[in-house]
């Protein structure tokens, strides 16, 4: 009696493939169930809001060509012409906006009247630090124009000198601005090693290449 009744509860096979068996439609695809609580949704609905995957480009030129059907219509010759006119035209007026002095145009480093205030104190006098790029460059102009052993010899602690009195000048200018900018903006926290370097970088270029452009006369007064 043991045996058989231990035979009759293990069940047949035909029984445990039954119950591990994947349900299928009449097509013979497995059919999902939807997580509890939701109804199973159909295979029509199912494929339409996964949607058809497309398969990577295999060349560089299958790629270029999916990139211009995704990038919209092409425009013409004249639209293209015209598009590249409005943005350099307005490029070319943020740039003047920016020359200008126009807070809202000026670069990170420019910005604030702390700033500004260090730009009109550099271009109210004249710095000795303008001159150092047109005579290093002179003075390597001679250099290479003379090949002589005793010019270079002359010519190359006349360069040491040069760059010591432009060190000494901008050392003198950045102690002046920020005594300046210490006197009208007693709040500031800014350090002093930034804005006479500010200063410093600012004296050293062309009058008429700094950026933004000159707002002040030299030899004018800074209130």
């Amino acid at each position: 009696m043991l045996g058989r009744r231990n035979k009759d509860s293990e069940g047949s096979p035909d029984d445990e493939d039954a119950g591990n068996a994947v349900p299928t439609d009449s097509a013979g695809q497995r059919v999902t169930t939807a997580p509890k609580g939701k109804p199973t949704p159909k295979r029509s609905e199912a494929s339409r809001r996964r949607g058809p995957v497309a398969p990577a480009p295999m060349t560089s030129a299958e790629a270029r060509r999916r990139r211009k059907e995704t990038a919209g219509p092409k425009l013409s010759r004249e639209e293209k012409k015209a598009e590249r006119s409005e943005r350099k035209a307005e490029m070319s007026q943020r740039r003047e906006k920016m020359m200008a002095g126009d807070a809202a145009y000026l670069l990170p480093r420019d910005q604030g009247p702390v700033r500004r205030y260090v730009r009109d104190v550099v271009d109210s006098r004249r710095n000795l630090l303008g001159l150092f790029m047109p005579s290093a460059l002179g003075l390597i102009f001679v250099m290479l124009a003379v090949p002589s052993v005793a010019v270079q010899r002359l010519l190359s602690p006349a360069m040491l000198v040069l760059v010591l009195i432009m060190v000494i000048d901008g050392f003198i200018l950045g102690r002046k601005a920020n005594r300046l900018v210490d006197e009208k903006f007693p709040d500031n926290t800014e350090s002093g090693w930034k804005l006479g370097f500010y200063a410093a970088s600012r004296a050293s270029q062309l009058r008429r290449m700094r950026a933004p452009r000159p707002q002040v006369e030299r030899g004018a007064g800074v209130a």
